[in-house]
């Protein structure tokens, strides 16, 4: 027995080191950086250490709170959503009926665009003269919309552009998690006098329960996270009205040439999006409650 536990430790070890690797260096990294000032484009020799100043500075600045806040509320709405689509949309779906699976393709689409060309293509959509968005609202009778100059339209601009891209990814698991579910149970509750509401809010879902938390886990991080849609559609504004925590390092470290604090700000980003994944964690833990 132990034997075999090393043989297996032998073909795993190699993978696991360089996975481990992978993931810890750029930390590691984020974490020396932040004591350092150093200029890009200069040799590691000339950065200055300067401790604390960094942390300091970051944590001190109103916009960095200001962008952790939009983050949350653009996460809360965009993965609230997210989840309510695609568990509808693949409850809708999930029997086969003809031309069904033409559907279930079509819905797929817009996650396999590329961020950069869902933010092109939504900033046509929401242009203010020629864009889509003000061609139905004229169509209807109502007034054309400055979308991309205003904080509140533009900010839902992003969160439609997600759900846009994103509702797919929950479609996608929860169609794999449905076809998983043991349908004689789903009969004996039919049997049973159970409607199909019932049969859905009390056997379906709560059997892909622990499917529906990893699903929710994944969004929660890709939606802090997101840089490439929002970046071309709005640059974080108008003002700072859509300048999600991603952003704002970006633009601390590419725009205003500060690393060190971008990397200071970054590690605050890495303790938020930790502690949601280790609460979606022990939610989604199908182990949970059986004997070890």
């Amino acid at each position: 027995m132990k034997t075999s536990r090393w043989i297996a430790a032998l073909y795993i070890g190699p993978a696991v080191l360089v996975m481990a690797a992978a993931c810890l260096y750029p930390v590691l990294s984020a974490f020396q950086l932040a004591g350092y000032d150093w200029s890009m484009g200069t040799p590691w020799a000339s950065a200055q250490w300067v401790g604390w100043d960094n942390v300091v500075q970051a944590f001190g600045n109103p916009r960095v709170w200001n962008s952790l806040l939009t983050t949350l509320l653009f996460a809360a709405v965009c993965v609230t959503a997210e989840m309510l689509l695609g568990i509808a949309l693949a409850l809708a779906l999930e029997k086969p009926v003809k031309g069904m699976s033409f559907f279930r393709t079509l819905f797929i689409l817009p996650m396999m665009i590329a961020p950069i060309a869902v933010g092109l293509t939504w900033r046509y959509i929401f242009d203010a003269q020629f864009g889509l968005a003000n061609a139905v609202l004229k169509l209807l009778g109502l007034s054309a919309q400055t979308w991309l100059a205003d904080p509140q339209l533009a900010f839902m601009a992003i969160v439609i552009a997600d759900i846009w891209q994103w509702t797919p990814f929950v479609f996608i698991m929860m169609i794999a998690a449905l076809a998983g579910v043991d349908h004689s149970v789903i009969e004996a509750a039919r049997i049973d006098g159970a409607s199909w509401w019932q049969q859905t809010l009390w056997v379906k879902l709560p059997m892909v329960m622990h499917v529906i938390a990893i699903t929710l886990m994944m969004r929660l991080i890709d939606a802090f996270r997101v840089l490439e849609v929002i970046y071309v559609l709005t640059f974080g504004g108008p003002g700072d009205s859509t300048e999600i925590l991603a952003l704002h390092i970006y633009k601390t470290a590419f725009v205003g040439q500060q690393l060190g604090v971008a990397a200071a700000i970054s590690i605050l980003l890495l303790v938020v999006v930790t502690a949601l994944s280790l609460g979606a964690l022990r939610l989604s833990n199908p182990m949970k409650g059986e004997p070890q």
